[in-house]
């Protein structure tokens, strides 16, 4: 329960703070590169440092490297109040906060993905991963809504109300207990990094899951445009900026909730396929709304597609992964998370700065369809994959 608890307060706080740091970014430059930088900001730090990360989490107590990456995203928030008590009128401290950021999450996303099977009896981690995913889009709802209607009082309020929650997750992660992790006699290294990388190289099914959602997040990344959109097509504040961050928490936590009752346990591998199509053409339908309430629609779909995806992947990778090299495989899967997301955000912005907003989220659509179909082909394995393997230990 301290882990979930930790957990939602901190995926509260960073969904809070994503919208603050968007808007006030925007609101400075209005223009959609920068929305584009702020996701490259955090993935540079992020892509050199998370293969050294699992390592470490391989070899360290989870739990507190965990506490001390909530600990450095307290910095930075409180760093984030600083500058707009100062004052903010140029970008690049946001920019240097978000590097800051990247470190943090670097660490914590290995971590975090290879301390929860140290938690919950193997029979029951299927269903421990859905309510874990819905905790975690339960924030995707509350946090962005929160974090919208917040700014209305000030970017310092938003930012001291992210401050005071990952205060508290730290503080919740100190009381987790879970045993040490199964360490192997091999030093950091060269070959030790890349363990990892050969594992998942090794599982073509793994593989094809995270080169999946890599690719088709990478170009249907619609959610870094959400700034322009609110101010420049649908013309909505902050507030409205806030509930449409959250439509895509709502449609995932609607799904991660059927999951955690009902799990999925055949034709695993064509759900996930058919699930990033439905999801590049909800981002097209998005892309040519001028519709508010079509545009939530579009997003809630989004998010629940996304969630089957998730879902699928998380489980192949921690069930097919031992416990002794599961923090390095976390990592190399964090990678093709964080190259999807924050590189996504990036290419989104220098679309929708060559092209214009809109074209640059339809066209990003159309190729998460299109990626779909190649990887059914090209990874006859995944098309065909029908249930999980049992747990290893």
């Amino acid at each position: 329960m301290r882990f979930l608890t930790a957990r939602l307060a901190t995926s509260v706080a960073v969904q809070m703070q994503t919208v603050a740091v968007g808007w006030q970014v925007y609101e400075i430059t209005r223009d959609p590169l920068d929305l584009g930088l702020i996701g490259l900001s955090q993935f540079l730090p992020f892509v050199l440092l998370v293969l050294p990360a699992g390592h470490f989490a391989d070899q360290h107590v989870r739990q507190k490297l965990l506490s001390a990456c909530y600990g450095l995203e307290l910095v930075c928030a409180l760093l984030l109040l600083a500058f707009s008590l100062s004052g903010l009128s140029v970008v690049w401290p946001v920019f240097a906060v978000m590097v800051l950021f990247g470190v943090a999450r670097a660490f914590a996303m290995p971590t975090g993905q290879a301390l929860l099977p140290n938690l919950v009896p193997p029979a029951l981690f299927g269903r421990a991963v859905a309510v874990n995913s819905t905790t975690w889009q339960l924030s995707t709802i509350a946090g962005p809504a929160i974090g919208g209607l917040v700014y209305l009082a000030g970017a310092p309020v938003v930012y001291g109300s992210v401050a005071a929650l990952l205060a508290l997750a730290v503080i919740l992660m100190f009381g987790v207990k879970a045993p040490a992790p199964r360490r192997s006699a091999e030093s950091i290294g060269l070959d030790s990094l890349l363990e990892g990388l050969r594992f998942v190289f090794r599982r073509r099914t793994i593989l094809g899951a995270i080169s999946l959602d890599l690719f088709a997040v990478l170009f249907g990344g619609a959610t870094a445009l959400l700034p322009a959109y609110a101010s420049d097509i649908l013309q909505v504040g902050p507030d409205g900026l806030g509930l449409l961050r959250a439509a895509p928490g709502v449609g995932a936590a609607v799904v991660a909730l059927v999951l955690a009752w009902r799990p999925l346990t055949e034709r695993v591998g064509p759900a996930m396929l058919w699930g990033v199509a439905l999801f590049g053409l909800a981002t097209v339908v998005f892309g040519i709304s001028t519709s508010f309430l079509l545009s939530l629609a579009a997003l809630a779909i989004l998010g629940a597609a996304d969630m089957v995806s998730v879902y699928i992947r998380h489980l192949l990778v921690q069930l097919e992964t031992p416990d002794e090299i599961r923090g390095r495989v976390s990592a190399v899967s964090a990678v093709f998370i964080g190259a999807s997301n924050e590189l996504g955000e990036f290419e989104s912005g220098v679309t929708a700065a060559w092209w214009g907003l809109r074209p640059a989220v339809v066209v990003g659509g159309v190729a998460s369809v299109v990626i779909a179909g190649l990887w059914a082909r090209w990874f006859p394995e995944l098309r065909r994959l029908d249930r999980f393997g049992p747990p290893r230990a």
